[in-house]
């Protein structure tokens, strides 16, 4: 019997630099963010036919707010259409965001990989830019990336 087959999305959020980001209204990305906005956009561009075969195997694995890096699973035959309406979210929350697609495959060790692989490149242009980190910033990098190292599980 063969397993149910599924594709996995790295991808990284991209918040509106216009923005004004104010401390009543923060950006907060999270799992249940991201789930809600993707699915409000594959009800608004292929229906209810369309969302109800999706999000039989719909799901946001992961989500890093920091370096703004998600990991979504759709099934094998649904994923062209939940990647489209991820294109076509215009906004999570209040917030303008846009989606770029990093990797595309077939397993969860590979996308995790171009994920981790994202995350580090991201984490050294903070690094850089910020200068000397506090150590509260580094704790939260390192334990994001353990969640990201957990998926398999």
């Amino acid at each position: 019997m063969v397993g149910f087959k599924y594709r996995y999305m790295a991808m990284e959020v991209f918040i509106d630099p216009n923005k004004d980001i104010s401390k009543d209204d923060p950006i907060i990305l999270s799992q249940h963010n991201i789930y809600k906005a993707i699915k409000d956009s594959i009800l608004v561009n292929f229906g209810e036919c369309g969302l109800a075969s999706s999000l039989v195997s719909f799901q946001v694995k992961y989500v890093n707010p920091i370096t703004k890096v998600c990991i979504i699973r759709a099934s094998r035959d649904e994923h062209q259409k939940v990647w489209a309406a991820t294109t076509m979210v215009r906004s999570v929350g209040n917030c303008p965001v846009v989606f770029n697609l990093l990797d595309l495959s077939g397993n969860i060790r590979a996308c995790k990989s171009a994920a981790l692989k994202c995350e580090e490149m991201k984490f050294e242009h903070l690094k850089i830019v910020s200068g000397a980190l506090q150590t509260e910033d580094i704790n939260k990098h390192m334990h994001n990336l353990e969640r990201i190292k957990m998926l398999e599980r």
